[in-house]
């Protein structure tokens, strides 16, 4: 397409010279609307506005131009207003086609000569991997493959969430209600046992808070000390005050999320996780021990729930290793007047004219912040690697951290701030509503792996697509078909969408999902099988003057031959959506040219030997486009 694309401006740029005059015209070539005929369009607006010609006009004269003078290229032309569309030659396509066949290269853009850290899934080590994990996994996994492809040298990161208060919150849980429980005498993985005594923390603080809040709610302050009514009493007349005003829910609202949060650090099991956590930080030897022996466990369920999904990472750090690593950072800014203190020693930095707002980097205790962990791990990234950009995969809810973030550095003019990326994605529902991970309403990683396979299962059941396959054959089916289906789900749809998940409605052997995707892959498969068995050859020699193509092979070959401009569509975009659709707009024409063409029953040797190559050139593509997904092409269904 390049190809083409580089001729047809150069081309353009000639008969714009000759029939104006003018020259060194920005020339900018754009697809061909569908309902239209022809492949790219030259839009002459600005050029007739400068030559003060009617667009039509200005249109029609290069279109004949071009015709005139670039037979070879341009086979007709049709003009819509001020659009000028070009149909290329087939003999064009065909040399192209024949080029991108001996491509070893396929699915692989020149290289870009520049490093890219991509940056997920991020987990925190006191539960269990999710389903909107998954979307982040499969998102950071796919992006990965995409920037590769694209050129770029890539490292996939984990910066794993290991310590804080939600880790002590497990780990307090199980020191009071574990009874030295193992995964191996509970005999389930690491991290579902942990992520059992976070959510059994959440139950039994519930106890405490419930009666205390309902205390309060009767104006009974009795077990609150005088500095906590202080604080607790503005918010119980802010809650009174806005209940019933429908223009101040927001203010309502806010002050009952601030009054939980106010009692519930004031019962005992808050107090004593947050003691768990200065403990942690004075490296008390028996809380360290209880950290280590956990966190172990957790890692190695998560490991195995990577390997399952397919995924590997290139380089892991800790936040229990980088959580300090701001604090020289923080006094550098505050050299530089970019940081301020204020009377309680606490730092802060003025972002109000980029409307941030003012956000503190260090505690008055001289304790770190999220942004001030990450302003440290910034540069050690930088320092591991050096490299030129950076993306961070993580939620829109984290949308407000990450701008500081990266103003802070940009502030900073540290070397790699302009190529830093927040990839922020939307969250996923279930359709009975959100999931929450504290309450345990949450679907887990593992479960979704097995379910899904269940339900490809029993679509392939249905559809009859196991005839003839082993035992082994049909679970490995399963499983592929299973965990496409998930993946495609989740990264089809554009990343800041929101997703509501079905396991059902993603398993569909027609329409829009991988299963569809896959049997079409499968498909051309089986031909070039057959094609083997009867022993023949579709080298280009064999269909070199084979132009007189059906519309559905035109389409499938200048789909086909787009491949490396999807690639870099996706990878600036950050959005495997873009290859998703592709992949699917690739079965569809196959599908469609399947139906339409017959292969080997082809009314001449030169068209059967096309129709071969043209499906063993899709099976490549296909599989190529799919990989880049994460997700696998089986050869049988």
């Amino acid at each position: 397409m390049l190809y083409i694309e580089n001729k047809l401006q150069i081309a353009l740029a000639h008969a714009i010279k000759s029939l104006y005059q003018v020259e060194n015209t920005e020339i900018i070539l754009q697809p061909t609307r569908k309902e239209f005929k022809g492949s790219h369009t030259f839009v002459t607006f600005n050029l007739s506005k400068k030559l003060q010609k009617n667009p039509e006009t200005t249109a029609n004269e290069i279109g004949v131009f071009l015709l005139e003078n670039n037979s070879d290229l341009v086979e007709k032309f049709e003009i819509v207003k001020g659009f000028l569309n070009f149909t290329i030659t087939n003999k064009v396509w065909l040399q192209l086609f024949i080029d991108a066949q001996n491509d070893t290269n396929l699915g692989k853009n020149p290289s870009k000569n520049s490093r890219v850290m991509v940056e997920y899934p991020s987990p925190n080590t006191n539960k269990p991997l999710h389903l909107g994990h998954l979307r982040n996994i499969f998102l950071g996994d796919s992006v990965s493959r995409i920037l590769s492809a694209d050129g770029y040298e890539v490292i996939k990161a984990n910066l794993v969430n290991d310590r804080g208060i939600h880790i002590c919150k497990s780990m307090l849980a199980y020191q009071k209600f574990g009874h030295n429980e193992t995964p191996e005498t509970a005999q389930i993985k690491g991290d579902h046992l942990i992520g059992k005594y976070y959510v059994e923390f959440e139950k039994q603080l519930r106890k405490q808070l419930e009666p205390l809040m309902q205390k309060i709610e009767n104006n009974d302050f009795s077990d609150f000390s005088d500095e906590h009514q202080i604080k607790i009493k503005p918010l119980v007349t802010q809650i009174n005050k806005s209940k019933d005003n429908l223009k101040e829910q927001k203010k309502y609202n806010d002050a009952k999320s601030d009054l939980k949060q106010l009692v519930q650090n004031y019962t005992s099991l808050m107090r004593e996780a947050q003691e768990m956590l200065q403990k942690w930080e004075k490296n008390d030897t028996l809380t360290k021990a209880l950290w280590t022996k956990m966190n172990g466990w957790v890692y190695q369920g998560f490991d195995e729930t990577y390997r399952n999904l397919g995924v590997s990472f290139d380089k892991f750090y800790y936040e229990s290793n980088t959580y300090l690593l701001g604090k020289d950072i923080v006094e550098e800014g505050l050299k530089k007047n970019i940081f301020y203190q204020k009377e309680d020693n606490s730092v802060w930095i003025d972002l109000v004219n980029e409307k941030l707002d003012h956000k503190l980097v260090l505690r008055g205790d001289g304790t770190s912040v999220y942004v001030t962990q990450d302003l440290g791990t910034a540069d050690l990234k930088y320092k591991d690697f050096n490299i030129q950009k950076s993306i961070y995969v993580i939620g829109n809810e984290q949308e407000y951290h990450c701008q500081v973030l990266f103003k802070i550095l940009q502030k900073l003019e540290r070397p790699y701030a302009q190529g830093l990326h927040h990839l922020s994605y939307g969250m996923i529902e279930l359709p009975e509503g959100r999931m929450k991970s504290r309450e345990g309403n949450v679907i887990d990683a593992d479960e979704m792996i097995v379910e899904m396979k269940d339900v490809a299962e029993k679509k392939c059941k249905e559809f009859g697509r196991i005839e003839g396959l082993s035992e082994n054959e049909k679970q490995n089916l399963f499983n592929q078909i299973g965990l496409g289906a998930l993946k495609y789900f989740l990264l089809k749809i554009d990343p800041k969408k929101k997703i509501i998940f079905n396991p059902e409605e993603s398993v569909e052997f027609n329409g829009d999902a991988a299963p569809f995707i896959q049997y079409n892959h499968a498909r051309t498969c089986s031909i070039m099988r057959k094609a083997k068995e009867l022993n023949l050859l579709f080298s280009a020699e064999n269909y070199q003057n084979y132009t007189n193509w059906h519309e559905s092979e035109q389409y499938l070959l200048e789909l086909l031959l787009s491949f490396p401009k999807q690639i870099t569509e996706a990878a600036h975009s950050y959005s495997p959506s873009v290859l998703a659709q592709y992949s699917y707009d690739i079965a569809k024409s196959y599908s469609k040219f399947f139906t339409e063409c017959s292969i080997f029953q082809a009314e001449t040797e030169s068209a059967k030997s096309f129709r071969i190559a043209l499906s063993d050139f899709t099976q490549k593509t296909l599989e190529k486009s799919l990989y880049l997904l994460g997700i696998e092409s089986p050869q049988k269904m």
